[in-house]
């Protein structure tokens, strides 16, 4: 059996005390603990970036940032693969970068359909080797739909990279080609993971407290707007 290429936190792993970290002070009655700390974040994206160096070798790639939760990871992930091609490996081909949200339409006559934007036009991939970085992946639906739809555009190959993989009874079994960590079925935030908008300031990855949802709610959000 080949070993586990990404870590694995456990369901029994309640984390780490917040007073361990620093913490914003807005937010210490908002979270419950950090579940992982930016310091081991860090870490794992640099070995992340080596083995992405690794297998495109001095193939050029285009790496397609899923904004908003991936921004913070993309950057860092980017940082960390130019600093190896540096250090250890020049032959890796130039990098290209784009972004992209994406909206995925759930209503009855329009399930599973995505709307595509920041990219002028989606036609310039084909022929390109992609790498697609997402902060977390859920169920795995959106990514799956979206892999068919950029397989219209012919790309010469797509690879998936995404910092955190939720172990969920929801999960369509999809897996990408990066994991960073899998993590349990809770709410995260931090490290530009959000809870409606809130938390992306956060450097480690806590758990949010019924209290934080609660205050963070859209609708006492937008009561006090």
């Amino acid at each position: 059996m080949l070993p586990c290429k990404y870590i694995i936190i456990t369901d029994e792993d309640d984390g780490y005390p917040l007073d361990s970290f620093c913490v914003p002070r807005h937010y210490i009655s908002d979270l419950d603990r950090v579940l992982v700390p930016c310091g081991l974040i860090l870490d794992r994206i640099e070995r992340l970036a080596r083995d992405i160096a690794r297998d495109f070798d001095d193939q050029p790639f285009t790496a397609l940032c899923v904004l908003k939760g991936g921004y913070k990871f993309f950057a860092d992930l980017l940082d960390k693969i130019k600093q190896y091609v540096r250090n250890v490996n020049d032959r890796t081909g130039p990098i290209s970068v784009d972004f992209i949200r994406i909206k995925s339409y759930e209503n009855e006559s329009t399930s599973g359909k995505l709307k595509i934007m920041g990219i002028d036009n989606l036609a310039t991939l084909k022929g390109r080797n992609l790498l697609i970085v997402e902060d977390i992946i859920d169920t795995g639906t959106t990514m799956k739909n979206l892999l068919t739809l950029l397989d219209q555009f012919e790309p010469r190959t797509v690879k998936v990279v995404s910092l955190f993989v939720k172990r969920t009874p929801k999960s369509k079994g999809y897996k990408p080609d990066y994991i960073g960590f899998e993590v349990p079925n809770k709410f995260i935030v931090g490290y530009a993971l959000d809870y409606n908008e809130f938390f992306r300031d956060l450097n480690h990855v806590c758990i949010i407290s019924e209290s934080g949802k609660t205050k963070y709610a859209k609708k006492n959000v937008d009561a006090c707007s």
